[in-house]
């Protein structure tokens, strides 16, 4: 049986489109007849704004004395290297693979309190194998349906807050607890679609009564409801990875060129030394970003190919709503250079690409 976001009913008197994402029903995408769409939510954002529903996202909670010192010696990023009120994206990796459990961000509260989100799928894995080394003193809570996740993303989106008497000055990747209608919520200056934007964690009850207030406020910036279509697309641009695809437990960071997550100088986190091997060495494959040169459009699972010899996979892969172009992330040889030119097998038939380095739409997060 299917979970189901605390914004469920809205969805439904939408007529949204749902689709199971990690377990949870959630909204690939809302009516055209509604101005909606994959292709008209993506624009909404990257042009003016747009809200999406990401409740399915985990979230957990590392706290007790010590408890940053003890989580900074599992993930890969330094949390030493952030103050209290920011957030810091990084990843959990099997120790002896290398391969990543999941990616999250966390938000550090102080040094004995750490809020974590994680995918929805990997959830209860990363709480499990976090609580399984804890030491006493320190407690790990699954928190999945004490807080909703509430994106608010595009140019307009500090707009739509200001008229909702929300003027948040906050650095990218940094939060702060607010009362939004007399409800308490956590907003941060994160998101997944490279543009400004923010996202809201108020408690799972008032979801409803927030997501009302952010309907109504996207109106007078002609701002769209988004789903989940539009959300991957959005990313897709900006080459940003997604668990399951670009990172997996047989996926490591230095592969999905994530190096920049990791705290290097640290005296150990879980899966330090295959990191460490990679770096020197070299990884076998690596993430690179790709443009179709003609009308095909990649899918994640394709062949990539240099003459007859196959060099790699696609592990996403879209038509861009920005570019009006097929573009993919895929695992190749490292070999295979920017500015090389390769080709797709789409269902059998040879579309060339151009190997690039993401993003393929600048970024407008700062």
């Amino acid at each position: 049986m299917s979970l189901h976001s605390p914004l469920h009913q809205r969805h439904l008197a939408l007529n949204a489109k749902l689709a199971d994402f990690g377990g949870w029903d959630m909204p690939i995408e809302y009516p055209a007849a509604q101005g909606g769409g994959v292709i008209a939510e993506h624009l909404a954002v990257r042009e003016r704004v747009g809200i999406f529903d990401v409740s399915h996202l985990g979230k957990a909670e590392v706290v007790g004395n010590g408890a940053l010192d003890f989580l900074n010696e599992l993930i890969t990023n330094d949390l030493t290297k952030i103050a209290d009120g920011q957030a810091q994206y990084t990843m959990l990796c099997d120790d002896k693979s290398g391969g990543v459990i999941d990616d999250l961000i966390v938000y550090r509260k102080s040094a004995s309190n750490l809020f974590l989100i994680p995918n929805a799928s990997n959830t209860k894995a990363v709480v499990t194998a976090i609580a399984e080394v804890a030491p006493p003193g320190i407690t790990v809570n699954n928190l999945h349906k004490d807080f909703a996740v509430i994106a608010i993303q595009g140019p307009n989106s500090k707009d739509v807050l200001a008229k909702l008497g929300v003027s948040p000055t906050l650095d990218y990747m940094a939060f702060a607890e607010i009362t939004l209608d007399g409800t308490p919520t956590i907003i941060c200056r994160t998101g997944y679609t490279g543009e400004h934007g923010y996202e809201l964690l108020p408690a799972w009850s008032e979801a409803e009564k927030i997501w009302d207030r952010l309907v109504g406020g996207i109106k007078e910036f002609d701002g769209r409801v988004c789903g989940l279509g539009a959300r991957d697309t959005l990313r897709t641009e900006m080459g940003y990875p997604l668990h399951g695809h670009e990172l997996s437990l047989s996926i490591t960071p230095m592969q999905a060129g994530a190096s920049w997550a990791i705290g290097w100088k640290k005296p150990k986190f879980w899966g330090k030394s295959i990191a460490e091997s990679e770096k020197i060495n070299g990884a076998h494959r690596v993430l690179r970003g790709l443009k179709s040169l003609d009308r095909g459009i990649p899918r994640g699972g394709m062949q990539v190919k240099l003459g007859e010899k196959v060099i790699g996979e696609i592990t996403s892969g879209t038509f861009s709503p920005t570019l009006r172009e097929g573009v993919a992330l895929a695992l190749l040889d490292p070999t295979i250079a920017v500015g090389d030119t390769v080709t797709i097998d789409v269902r059998g038939r040879e579309s060339s690409a151009l190997v690039t380095k993401p993003p393929f739409v600048p970024s407008h997060v700062k």
